[in-house]
């Protein structure tokens, strides 16, 4: 299984200019570079598999409603912002683009077993020894 690039379309993007909260002085008071990005995974063009994969994640970013809200706001500009909150939405589709693999039942070996029962007698061993002592 190789990487699995997913492309998404910038239409599927609804990007919004807000402003920005925290310290910054009077830049912070007068201009809107903080961007929130909303992706409506549902609606997506994105492969049913992958969709399935996205909405089990559990992702505080991911409201009930299938939709990824992501807020952007630690460069000064605008545009870098974006290409943040958008790097950001990558990072978490490509997550969960390659589907994990299949777990394959495996059994003990006998040595294993045994090993395992003769620490837990070992250890029973050890706590029976821990009663009151009789003279």
């Amino acid at each position: 299984m190789g990487e699995r690039t997913l492309l998404i379309p910038e239409s599927e993007l609804e990007i919004s200019a807000i402003r920005a909260t925290g310290a910054g002085g009077q830049n912070i008071n007068k201009v809107s570079n903080a961007v929130h990005l909303r992706f409506d995974i549902r609606a997506s063009s994105l492969p049913d598999d992958v969709k399935a994969r996205l909405l089990a994640v559990s992702d505080q970013r991911i409201t009930d409603d299938g939709v990824v809200v992501i807020k952007a706001q630690t460069a000064r500009s605008l545009e870098k912002n974006r290409q943040e909150a958008i790097g950001r939405l990558h990072e978490l589709v490509q997550s969960v683009a390659v589907p994990p693999r299949a777990r394959r039942a495996t059994r003990a070996t006998r040595a294993s077993q045994v090993r395992r029962v003769e620490s837990k007698v070992k250890r029973g061993q050890i706590k029976a020894l821990r009663g009151k002592v009789s003279e």
